[in-house]
């Protein structure tokens, strides 16, 4: 990983595309499925704010990137 993003989430070899046009982070790529996770549940409180949601599935993402690289 070179960097706090994980890198791109479904690296391909296009050599036509710039570096920021690979697609979603593999960061991204977990906070979308912790959110998803969240807000499927029935445990989550109705009281949850959009940011709340949001800036827990970032620290889950961060959390599983952390583990991934050790």
């Amino acid at each position: 990983m070179t960097d706090k993003t994980g890198g791109p989430a479904f690296p391909a070899n296009h050599f036509d595309l710039a570096k920021s046009e690979h697609g979603m982070t593999l960061r991204d790529y977990f906070a979308a499925n912790a959110m998803q996770g969240i807000l499927a549940s029935r445990n989550t409180p109705k009281s949850a704010t959009n940011e709340e949601i949001a800036r827990i599935s970032y620290y889950l993402a961060d959390t599983m990137l952390k583990e991934r690289n050790k």
